[in-house]
């Protein structure tokens, strides 16, 4: 039997994703002009920094290293959050931050499936998936302030429907004004 936690691949793959986004959101809130947008781009990037160490020290302290993996997508998309041929609004819908949806399967739902994870990684991973949902409210709310601001209707979240729901919810827009860091005001 080995004593290698059964977790230990979730938390290799949090801790080299968080690094590319990192890099990722680090690009874009450097390339925008927009204060507002800056801000919220610099709270995520500064999240999911900490996150990446964050989960690299909890491998380590479980006595291991983490194992890099490559992401052939990561440099096209660093390249769509540096452009300046893209407004703010265009890198969101690019990239796939433009929506969160309310309805259907939870992307972390299954991260406490492990009965084995011990304590001071439980609360590691509630703290990472808490702060992973806001981020996405975050950067939901920000995409909505870029379309109220150009007046364009957010495109519709499309949704694999759940044995709780047949169908998504409607995704009009709700207008926000964003303060400093991203806030709404």
């Amino acid at each position: 039997m080995s004593d290698k936690p059964t977790y230990l691949g979730l938390l290799n793959a949090v801790a080299v994703g968080e690094l590319g986004g990192e890099k990722l959101f680090a690009a874009w809130s450097n390339a925008t002009d927009d204060d507002d947008v800056r801000g919220v781009l610099h709270t995520v990037a500064l999240r999911e920094a900490e996150h990446a160490r964050t989960f690299a020290k909890r491998i380590n302290e479980l006595g291991y290293s983490v194992r890099p993996l490559d992401d052939p997508k990561l440099p096209r998309r660093v390249a769509i959050a540096k452009s300046k041929k893209l407004n703010d609004r265009e890198k969101f819908e690019k990239l796939g931050f433009a929506r969160i949806p309310t309805t259907g399967p939870d992307i972390f739902s299954r991260f406490f499936d492990d009965i084995t994870i011990d304590i001071q990684t439980g609360e590691m991973l509630g703290r990472y998936l808490s702060e992973e949902r806001d981020t996405a409210r975050r950067l939901s709310a920000c995409h909505a302030a870029l379309c109220a601001a150009e007046g364009v209707e957010m495109a519709p979240v499309e949704v694999v429907p759940t044995a709780a729901s047949n169908k998504p919810k409607s995704a009009k827009p709700k207008s926000a004004k964003l303060g400093k860091k991203g806030k709404k005001k």
